[in-house]
């Protein structure tokens, strides 16, 4: 059933192949959401989706991939397909996604900005736990340095 409604999302999608456009895609998706770019460290992506209608959004991977966030301490790991539903600052019905705590992989269903506090990003479990970070730890370099261009005191 699942499957079927998933499917139902992604007639009407564009679909990009191919890894150069794939990641120009990713990174441009994120821009668009205001999300930090390197909040999906991807590697080897050959498909991305997107059906702007939904929201919903796809990327494949090669194979799975774990990535260490050093500025918070964590390790994320991300499975060859990730998706979700995304809006503006949002990130919702999130799949292929864990997160390392302590011993165990729990599962990330949901990552937002409130836009009370633009600098913190929040990540919800399936459960309603969550935690939330500095948005600085997910993003890259020239990310950075494109923000203090546009606004010196960042």
């Amino acid at each position: 059933m699942a499957s079927q409604q998933i499917a139902n999302h992604k007639d009407h999608a564009e679909v990009l192949y191919g890894e150069a456009i794939c990641q120009q895609k990713c990174r441009q998706l994120l821009d668009e959401m205001s999300l930090p770019r390197g909040l999906l460290p991807l590697e080897d992506i050959m498909e991305v989706g997107y059906n702007r209608t939904t929201g919903f959004v796809w990327l494949k991977q090669n194979k799975p991939k774990e990535h260490r966030f050093h500025a918070i301490g964590r390790t994320v790991s991300y499975d060859k397909e990730v998706s979700a539903f995304v809006e503006e600052h949002r990130m919702r019905r999130l799949t292929g996604v864990k997160s390392k705590e302590l011993f165990i992989w729990v599962s990330i269903s949901d990552i937002f900005i409130n836009d009370s506090d633009l600098s913190k990003i929040i990540f919800a479990n399936p459960t309603g736990i969550s935690r939330s970070f500095p948005v600085s730890a997910f993003r890259l370099d020239d990310q950075d340095h494109t923000n203090r261009e546009r606004d010196p005191r960042k």
